[in-house]
Order: C-alpha cells, then sequence, then structure tokens
C-alpha cells in the first residue's frame, strides 16, 4: 500500500503542463514580435531588429545601428471540454488558462565591422493552468505554474559580408508551483473531505545559443541556430493537507523537503530568407525539438508520514515517478512580408507545429494536440529611429483525449478543443 499512497497522491501533482501557448509542450515562441508576425518563419535568417540576439546570435552583425527592442505578447486561451465523465462528480468549464502576458527584451551594439554585442532578456518556457474549485478532474490535476526567465549576453563575428556566428551562454531560473486534489476515501472505505498536495521548488541553470548565418546570394538569407538544454535541479517542497476525515495516522499533513530534477530541451531552427524584387520577402523555416528528453517527471521527497493501517513503516518518503514519455517535434512555417512604403510593412505567416504528447499519458495538465497557427502582423516606423510593431495569431489544436486512471481506482475522461488568440505589440529603438 506505500506505492499507492504515494503514487496516488503526490505524482499527480509533479505532472508538466500546456501553456495553450504558441509552441509545443511547455516551450513558448513569444520572443520577437516582427517575428510572430509571419508565424516565426525566418527566425534564424531574417534580420529586423534586436530581437534576433535569440533568433540567431549571428544575426546582430547586420545590424549597423545601436538598438533595443521591447516587447509583449498577451495570450487568450479557450477549452471547449465534452463527453466527460469520472469517478467524481464535477464542471468541465473548461476555461483553465488565464489571460497571460509574456514581456522581452533585447538590446544590439555594433562595435565595429566585424563585432557586436548584445543582451536579451526572455521566457523560452513557462505553463499556466488554473481550473475551477469545483472541476471533475482535479484528482489529475487543479493548478500549475511554471516560469524560466532567460539572461542571454551575446558576442558575433562576421568574417565578411557573407558569413557570420554568433554565441550566448544562457542564465535561466526556473520556478513552479504544482496542485492537486488529494482524496483517500478509496482507501478508506469512507467519504473523506478533500485535500490538497503542493509542489513548489527553483533552481538556476546555465546553457547557451550558437548560431550561423549566411549571405548564399545577393537575395537568399540563410539561418541555422542552436538553442542548448538547460537542466535544472530544483529545491523546494512538498506540503500535504489531507482533508477533513482523514486520521492522523493515516496521513498526517506536513511540508516535507523535496527535488526535482528537469531538462529543458534543445532545439534547431533553420530557415529561409528570400528577397522577391524591392518589396517581397517570403520566409520558410523548420525547428526541431528534443521533447524526449521528458521520458518522466521525479520527485524525491525527504520525510516519514505514518500511512497505517495500510503501511506499518509509514514511509511517504524516497522516489516518485510520473511517466511522460513525450516525444520529438517538427514545427515548419511559412510566411511572407511585402514593404508598403519606407513607413509601413505587412505580414503574414503559416505553422504547423507537433505536440509531443501520446494519448496514453496525456492528462488534463496537458490536454494538447497539434497545432495550426495563422499569423498578421505589421511594422510602423514613423522616424528612421523607431519602428513599433504588432502581430496577431490565431492557434487551432486537433481535439484530443484524456483518459485517466490512477492507483485509487479514481478515473477522469473528456474530449478536449482548444484555441487561442495572441495578440503583440513591439517597440524597437535605434541610436
Amino acid at each position: 500500500m506505500k506505492k499507492t499512497m504515494i503514487k496516488s497522491s503526490l505524482s499527480l501533482a509533479v505532472t508538466l503542463a500546456s501553456t495553450q501557448l504558441f509552441a509545443s509542450g511547455f516551450a513558448l515562441n513569444e520572443q520577437s514580435i516582427s517575428g510572430m508576425g509571419t508565424g516565426f518563419a525566418g527566425r534564424s535568417s531574417s534580420v529586423d531588429d534586436a530581437s534576433i540576439v535569440y533568433g540567431n546570435p549571428a544575426g546582430m552583425s547586420r545590424l549597423k545601428r545601436q538598438q533595443v527592442t521591447v516587447g509583449v505578447a498577451a495570450i487568450d486561451a479557450k477549452t471547449d471540454i465534452s463527453d466527460a465523465s469520472g469517478s467524481r462528480a464535477g464542471t468541465n468549464k473548461g476555461d483553465m488558462v488565464p489571460f497571460i502576458a509574456v514581456p522581452m527584451g533585447f538590446y544590439v551594439n555594433p562595435i565595429d565591422e566585424h563585432w557586436a554585442f548584445g543582451l536579451g532578456v526572455y521566457a523560452p518556457f513557462g505553463l499556466v493552468t488554473d481550473y475551477e474549485s469545483n472541476f471533475q478532474g482535479q484528482n489529475f490535476g487543479s493548478k500549475s505554474i511554471v516560469k524560466v526567465v532567460t539572461f542571454q549576453p551575446t558576442v558575433s563575428y562576421a568574417f565578411n559580408d557573407k558569413v557570420s556566428i554568433g554565441f550566448g551562454p544562457t542564465i535561466n531560473r526556473i520556478s513552479g508551483s504544482l496542485e492537486s486534489t488529494l482524496n483517500v476515501s478509496p482507501l478508506l472505505g469512507a467519504a473523506t473531505g478533500d485535500g490538497r498536495v503542493q509542489v513548489k521548488g527553483d533552481d538556476v541553470g546555465y546553457g547557451f545559443n550558437v548560431g550561423l548565418l549566411v549571405q548564399a546570394t545577393d537575395t537568399t538569407s540563410v539561418g541555422l541556430t542552436y538553442h542548448s538544454k538547460v537542466t535544472y535541479k530544483l529545491d523546494g517542497h512538498t506540503e500535504i493537507t489531507p482533508g477533513a476525515g482523514v486520521p492522523a495516522a493515516v496521513l498526517p499533513g506536513g511540508r516535507y523537503d523535496a527535488k526535482l530534477s528537469l531538462d529543458t530541451p534543445e532545439n534547431v531552427d533553420f530557415s529561409v530568407t528570400q528577397q522577391l524584387g524591392d518589396a517581397w520577402k517570403v520566409y520558410a523555416g523548420a525547428t526541431w525539438t528534443r521533447w524526449s528528453r521528458l521520458h518522466d517527471i521525479t520527485v524525491r521527497n525527504s520525510g516519514i508520514v505514518p500511512v497505517s493501517p495500510f503501511d506499518a513503516t509509514g514511509a511517504l518518503a524516497g522516489t516518485i515517478t510520473e511517466e511522460q514519455k513525450w516525444h520529438d517535434t517538427w514545427a515548419y512555417a511559412i510566411g511572407t512580408s511585402f514593404q508598403v512604403n519606407k513607413q509601413w510593412v505587412l505580414r503574414t505567416g503559416l505553422s504547423f507545429d507537433q505536440s509531443p504528447t501520446n494519448n496514453e499519458n496525456r492528462s488534463p495538465r496537458i490536454p494538447t494536440g497539434d497545432r495550426t497557427i495563422f499569423s498578421l502582423g505589421a511594422g510602423y516606423s514613423p522616424t528612421d529611429d523607431i519602428t513599433i510593431d504588432v502581430a496577431y495569431s490565431y492557434l487551432k489544436e486537433e481535439d484530443v483525449k484524456v483518459r485517466n486512471t490512477n492507483a485509487l481506482g479514481q478515473s477522469y475522461n473528456a474530449k478536449y478543443e482548444n484555441s487561442a488568440n495572441g495578440f503583440g505589440l513591439g517597440l524597437t529603438y535605434r541610436f
């Protein structure tokens, strides 16, 4: 019974969730508003502003003036839950992703004709899901918040006007809080009140971004960017609130030290930008992400909690593992821009993004499928020193099904239909 108690109460609280944002898994794409307008096609081959620090650090060599780019993307997600069933009664409103804002900021300083220096602050990963208090599937996840903030100092070197490279170490801080409802009625054979399990932790991890940019012809640019994996060893705690009617001898509440190891995946972006005449550009890109690193989520708790009479040793310590079995993904994007005049440029793009989840392990925390994203954008430059970028994206996911059963015999099954609207606003100032 020890393993039953452990897995039913805690492992459900450490599963990662989807943000409904515009990248697969819990990755974020929102590091550039100008790039958002073309669906992030040409992310590593098109140099529009200082956000190239993230898109391809080699591209800083193409910027001839010192500049700052700041922006924010806002996400309004919608989920329809249908055909829901489970071992407990409850609601299925589906409104579990709050209105989210994702900020970003970049700086580039060209030093001479070869060297450039840049800085970036952005969010490469993150998630927020928060179901209603009476959610039917709350035994399998009720609230999830994970934030990653990255600081990236960067240098680039141009060998000539055709080839440049760039490199930037990344300093990444992750923090998270994951919650689930805890109800041990099936073990006691009597009705008890809902308790809660909350896992919190944080850490700082290190990685790097490296890029290559080649002006293959007078009208064709080719870019390749590698974003490394980052390994985190989160330190935090697991807090257990047993619920009304649960005897202390069975499951007393308390706070226990917890450790969680997690790798955010590396990805490779390849893209091409083609100039067509004076006004038109077309973009194409593909991104591979190694989500198979997320095979499982493992929490190591310390502390002893009696669970008599189910386990005379009373251990609620040791390793807790929840399988994920995510797989590697590809994302593809095409886009175009039209330079209307010196002040205005219009953009559009279409993206296809695979989901890393599988049908067997999908939960209410990760109810996502493959995505199609349509984007529009515009840039307005009232002077040579200032550009204002706006973007809009609409995301639609394939319908997916959640089928969950835990060690206590509790279950939750439902069909999820997800969509989202994204809005972006950015400003670039050159000096």
